[in-house]
């Protein structure tokens, strides 16, 4: 089955807008999706900037916003802007990388955007985040004590090096077999077809 890697970050309101997608668009199209969380602030740092360019930019970081909730609106998902945005999503990511190894990647991809996007959750607050797990049926205090190992670590500044070197800018981002990268939501469908033929 061809495959297409879904890059996102947690913090990012486009993301959102995909991982409420990808699944059903990528089950019509009879392609696998592989889900890589990073990080998007060592990618900024490296660009020169220290938030996100909505913020750096508020003409555009205004737009956005009303963006965002247009598509939602026209896609029947709620949409809220969390306070402070764009929110610290490290520890969001590193329980993404353990459910990337156990199989539950995907749903808890989606309950952390819809509990950040729909309810207005501060995600990097660990309460937000046990309650995610448990309603997933899952133990959290394990899976915690796995985010805090070395390992887990490691390789989410690995996966985030890795979307540097692939030229990756933004999230979301999409890759094909073939290193094809196609960024923002309005290329997914794009991003689906290329894989593909790939």
């Amino acid at each position: 089955m061809p495959n297409l890697q879904f890059w996102y970050e947690f913090a990012s309101t486009y993301s959102y807008l995909s991982a409420m997608r990808i699944e059903p668009l990528a089950a019509a199209a009879g392609v696998s999706i592989e889900y890589r969380p990073f990080l998007l602030g060592p990618i900024f740092h490296a660009q020169g900037w220290n938030t996100s360019p909505f913020n750096i930019y508020p003409a555009k970081g205004r737009y956005m916003a009303r963006d965002i909730a247009r598509m939602a609106e026209e896609r029947g998902i709620p949409f809220a802007m969390p306070p402070g945005f764009p929110q610290n999503s490290l520890m969001a990511a590193r329980v993404a990388l353990v459910g990337c190894d156990e199989g539950w990647v995907a749903p808890f991809t989606r309950a952390v955007f819809s509990a950040q996007f729909a309810e207005g959750a501060q995600i990097a607050d660990r309460q937000v985040l046990q309650r995610i797990v448990r309603n997933l049926d899952l133990d959290f205090e394990r899976i915690l004590s796995a985010i805090e190992a070395p390992d887990i670590k490691d390789r989410l500044k690995r996966q985030t090096a890795e979307a540097q070197a692939l030229g990756l800018f933004g999230a979301p981002s999409f890759v094909t077999s073939l290193g094809e990268v196609f960024w923002g939501d309005d290329r997914l469908e794009q991003a689906l077809a290329w894989a593909r033929r790939s």
